[in-house]
C-alpha cells in the first residue's frame, strides 16, 4: 500500500510521528528547535531508517516560512503540529492570517496556504479553549477557514485515559485541546461551519476510567538499571510512614478515612489557641482550611496527641511535609497509592491513574513500589512503545521531554475519527492507509494485564453482572 506523507512540527521527541507512522505515514520533513528533543527524535525515529527515507530535519520553522518567498516545506498529505499557544494581536478582528502575523501559529497557517495538504491536526493545551484565550481561538479557526480548511467551532478536547488499553489508552488524566481540518477550499470552508467537533470528551466504549490501574505503565524493579535513583530517599520514607501512621490510626480509632480537605498538622490545636479575628483577616480559604483543621484535631485529640508522642521527630519534618493532601478514597495506607511530594504538601491519590505528565512537576510516587517513576515508564504513560529510549543521559530533561510531549493514544483516536468522519472528502490512499490500521498504535506500551482486565470487564458486562472493582 502507498504511504501517505506527513510533516511534524514543533515535533518535541516524536508523539505524532508514533501514531502517524502507525497510521500508514511517512514523515518527510520534521522541526524542532530543542536540540535535545531533537536528538531524542531522530535517536528513535529517523537514525533507523535508511537514508533515502529518513526526513528533513529542521531547526527554526521560522527560517522556512519567509512572509515573501518559497515556503522550504515540501509537499505532504498531513500537517501536524503540537504549536506553543501565544497571545495574538487585539487590535481589532481583523483578517485572522494578517493577525496571527508574529507568531508560531502565522508560520502553520503560511505552510497551509502553501501546500495545502490534506489534513491538519493540531494539538494544544487545554487553556487554548478557555475564556482568557478567546481571542486566539477565534483567529485560529477564522485563519484555517480562510486558508480553506473545514473546522469545528467548538474544541475537541480528549485525554488518554478515557481510551481504553485495546484502542491505545493509559492511565493519564492529560486533557488537551486537538483541531482538525479538511481541506475543501476557502468557499465550502467558510460556508460549512455548522461542524461538530471530532470527539467529545468522556469515555469510549463504555470504558470506565476508575478500572485504571498505574502498575499497567511499569517496569519490573529487576530491569531497571540503576533503580537507587529512583528509590524514596531515608527522609522521604520517614515524613510517609508518619502519616501512614496517623491514617491507620485515624481509621482504626473512627471507623473512617481521613477528610478530603488538606490537612495542616500546624493548626492540630484547641480552638481557643487561636484569635478568632486573625483567622478571619486571612483569605477565606485559608480561613476555612484552618477552621476544618482546628475542628479535626478537636474531634480526633487522644488519637492525635498519642501519634505526636510515637513521632516526636515529625515537629522537625518540612514545614510542607506536615501537610498531607488525601484523595486517595478508602485505600488503607499510603503505600497503597500513588503519591506526590509537592510544596502545598503530600497528596496521596487513588492508583488509578496519574495526573498529566508537564515539564515541571511532582515525579508521581507509586507507593507499593517505594519509588518514583522512571523516564522509560513516563514515556509509556504518554503511549510510546517499550522501545523508546532517550538519546541524553540527564533524568531531568528526559522528564521534561516527555512532560511537553503529544499523548500517542489519544492523537491517533481523534485523527482516526476525523479521518472516517470526513472520507468522502479526503485522498483514498489516505483514508484506506488510517482505516485499515490496527486500533492500538502502541500495543506494548501497557502490561498485558491491562488487556486481561479490559477483556474480563467486558465478559461481565455481557453477562449484565456489575463489574468488580479493578485489581
Amino acid at each position: 500500500m502507498q504511504r501517505f506523507k506527513y510533516i511534524d512540527l514543533f515535533a518535541g521527541i516524536g508523539g505524532f510521528h508514533a501514531m502517524l507512522d502507525h497510521a500508514g505515514g511517512r514523515a518527510v520533513y520534521v522541526s524542532e528547535i530543542d536540540a535535545a528533543a531533537r536528538t531524542t527524535y531522530e535517536h528513535n525515529w529517523v537514525d533507523p531508517l535508511p537514508a533515502a527515507q529518513q526526513p528533513a530535519l529542521n531547526t527554526d520553522i521560522t527560517l522556512a516560512t519567509p512572509e515573501r518567498g518559497e515556503v522550504g516545506v515540501p509537499e505532504h498529505d498531513v500537517l501536524a503540529a503540537g504549536f506553543p499557544c501565544q497571545p495574538f494581536s487585539k487590535s481589532g478582528f481583523q483578517r485572522g492570517m494578517d493577525e496571527t502575523r508574529g507568531t508560531l501559529f502565522w508560520n502553520i497557517a503560511r505552510i497551509l496556504e502553501a501546500r495545502r495538504p490534506s489534513v491538519v491536526l493540531l494539538e494544544n493545551v487545554r487553556n487554548l479553549a478557555g475564556p482568557r484565550h478567546r481571542h486566539e481561538w477565534d483567529v485560529i479557526i477564522k485563519t484555517l477557514r480562510e486558508i480553506g480548511y473545514r473546522v469545528s467551532s467548538t474544541p475537541s478536547v480528549f485525554s488518554p485515559h478515557f481510551l481504553p488499553p485495546s484502542l491505545g489508552g493509559t492511565p493519564q488524566v492529560r486533557d488537551r485541546v486537538f483541531i482538525l481540518g479538511t481541506y475543501v477550499g476557502p468557499t465550502r470552508a467558510l460556508r460549512e461551519t455548522d461542524v461538530a467537533p471530532t470527539v467529545m470528551r468522556g469515555p469510549v466504549d463504555d470504558w470506565s476510567v476508575h478500572d485504571w490501574d498505574a502498575e499497567w505503565v511499569l517496569d519490573e524493579d529487576s530491569t531497571i538499571d540503576h533503580l537507587e535513583r529512583y528509590k524514596l530517599s531515608a527522609d522521604e520514607v520517614r515524613w510517609i510512614d508518619a502519616w501512614d501512621d496517623l491514617n491507620r490510626s485515624i481509621r482504626s480509632a473512627t471507623g473512617l478515612r481521613l477528610p478530603g480537605f488538606p490537612l495542616w498538622a500546624d493548626y492540630w490545636q484547641p480552638q481557643r489557641s487561636f484569635d478568632d479575628l486573625e483567622v478571619d483577616a486571612l483569605p477565606k480559604w485559608k480561613s476555612d482550611f484552618i477552621r476544618k483543621n482546628i475542628r479535626f484535631y478537636e474531634d480526633n485529640k487522644a488519637t492525635i496527641d498519642a501519634w505526636r508522642r510515637r513521632h516526636r521527630e515529625f515537629a522537625d519534618f518540612p514545614a510542607s511535609r506536615r501537610k498531607l493532601e488525601w484523595q486517595a478514597q478508602d485505600h488503607e495506607s499510603l503505600w497503597d497509592t500513588v503519591m506526590h511530594l509537592r510544596p502545598s504538601g503530600i497528596r496521596a491519590k487513588a492508583p488509578t491513574y496519574l495526573p498529566a505528565l508537564v515539564a515541571i512537576t511532582q515525579t508521581s510516587i507509586i507507593g507499593s513500589r517505594r519509588r518514583r517513576i522512571t523516564p522509560h515508564e513516563a514515556a509509556r504513560l504518554q503511549g510510546l512503545p517499550r522501545s523508546f529510549g532517550f538519546a541524553n543521559k540527564r533524568e531531568a530533561q528526559s522528564y521534561k521531554q516527555v512532560g511537553n510531549g503529544v499523548a500517542v493514544g489519544a492523537a491517533w483516536h481523534v485523527f482516526r475519527t476525523h479521518v472516517e468522519r470526513d472520507r468522502d472528502d479526503l485522498p483514498p490512499r489516505l483514508v484506506k492507509c488510517v482505516l485499515s490500521a490496527e486500533p492500538n498504535p502502541s500495543p506494548d506500551a501497557l502490561s498485558s494485564l491491562a488487556l486481561d482486565r479490559e477483556r474480563a470487564l467486558a465478559r461481565e458486562r455481557s453477562r449484565g453482572a456489575a463489574p468488580s472493582q479493578a485489581s
